[in-house]
């Protein structure tokens, strides 16, 4: 294999797939990117896989020797980062690692046009596992801004706790005309619908007439590296969703992303949001998220737990904190609230704050019934996002 290709080229792309690049690998070609070169197409293509989430990606380049070797991804990304700009040589030249050794090597040389020379150790590409394919599935167009709005609303409250394991995904069900998005992790929900635009709704119907509706679990973890890959695009664009039974594939333009999905009936979470609210507070969302911020230093203290009271008489909510050998605290703000009495209630800060920080909107409401019941937080604009937090009982 012998390509020329741009330094920022091949840093940009490298730094994309290495976040497939598993920190602890079960085998060590798996700590490797894998480069593929294509004449014909003058293309090159860049690999990485942990066995779960996979991340491809390709550009051009001047592909003078077609050929395939895989190469370490930390090495190769931070040699090729530090590079000056221009172009650069990759030259590949097998070589064997020993008489003694059953494992195949290789090994690639990085030449810049400033002089600068680099050889690389890697191994053979035949060893790199093959990423999944999807040969009679389902395929679904969706636009990347609609997505990237139901993971921003909604990744943040899935669980991290592995022995739930299908709470550690967002579950996506993409019906006829939109998208919801959910995630839980057992203390707090996090729903968003947005709506698809009509020529994208037409296109689906007409493409799978036999499914109106398709519902999935998608590992938190892969949907973070592709919310990062939508993010990077200079425009929002669709993208492709290939699915089977046990596989996903999101296909970005020449970049790709593959995942498992996740097994199990997720909750039916519509069962756990209240439907009528005896209680409804209106207040601006930055001065609550700063006061939120600045009672979290006491509260991280100790438990974690801030109390809120809603007024209704003063028109306050006042956010309280007693951190035993530490000190206490106390905030108030105007708001607008509906209620019988003053209700006393709490919860954890962090649950609140994670919440107000994806909401988009100036003011939000907090609907809630008696202190022991879920709370729920909606941003009042176009952005339909319903965060449900359960309350703490304090002793």
């Amino acid at each position: 294999m012998k390509i020329i290709c741009a330094q920022n080229e091949l840093a940009s792309n490298l730094s994309l797939v290495s976040r497939a690049v598993p920190s602890r690998p079960t085998h060590p070609v798996l700590a490797n990117v894998l480069l593929t070169a294509d004449v014909e197409t003058q293309q090159v293509q860049l690999t990485a896989f942990d066995l779960s989430v996979g991340i491809r990606t390709s550009f051009e380049a001047q592909v003078e020797e077609a050929g395939a070797i895989t190469l370490p991804a930390k090495l190769l990304n931070d040699i090729v980062s530090k590079l000056p700009e221009g172009e650069i040589i990759i030259d590949d030249k097998g070589v064997a690692t020993g008489q003694e050794s059953s494992e195949k090597s290789a090994s690639a040389t990085l030449t810049s046009t400033s002089g600068q020379y680099y050889q690389v150790r890697g191994m053979d590409a035949s060893d790199y596992p093959e990423l999944p394919a999807i040969t009679s599935g389902q395929s679904i167009n969706l636009p990347a801004e609609a997505l990237i709005e139901g993971l921003r609303g909604t990744l943040f409250a899935a669980s991290s706790d592995e022995t739930k394991q299908i709470l550690t995904g967002v579950h996506v069900k993409i019906l006829k005309d939109s998208l919801e998005f959910a995630s839980t992790d057992g203390h707090r929900l996090a729903v968003v619908e947005t709506e698809l635009p009509e020529k994208t709704s037409q296109e689906n119907a007409e493409e799978e007439n036999e499914t109106e509706e398709f519902e999935v679990t998608i590992p938190a973890r892969a949907l973070r590296e592709l919310e990062r890959m939508v993010a990077a695009l200079k425009e929002p664009k669709s993208l492709t969703l290939n699915f089977d039974q046990s596989q996903i594939i999101f296909e970005i333009g020449q970049q790709s992303l593959t995942s498992r999905k996740l097994e199990g009936q997720y909750p039916n979470y519509r069962q756990l949001l209240p439907r009528q609210f005896a209680n409804h507070v209106t207040v601006e969302r930055k001065k609550l998220l700063s006061a939120l911020e600045r009672i979290a230093i006491l509260a991280d203290q100790k438990n974690h737990i801030v109390k809120c009271t809603f007024d209704n008489d003063a028109q306050e909510v006042y956010l309280s904190v007693d951190a035993a050998d530490v000190g206490s605290g106390r905030e108030s703000m105007s708001a607008q609230i509906s209620s019988d009495e003053p209700r006393e209630i709490a919860f954890n800060v962090r649950y609140l704050m994670d919440g107000l920080k994806v909401f988009n909107t100036s003011e939000i409401q907090i609907l809630l019934n008696k202190a022991n019941m879920p709370v729920v937080l909606t941003p009042l604009g176009e952005l339909k996002m319903t965060y449900l937090v359960m309350p703490v009982q304090l002793r």
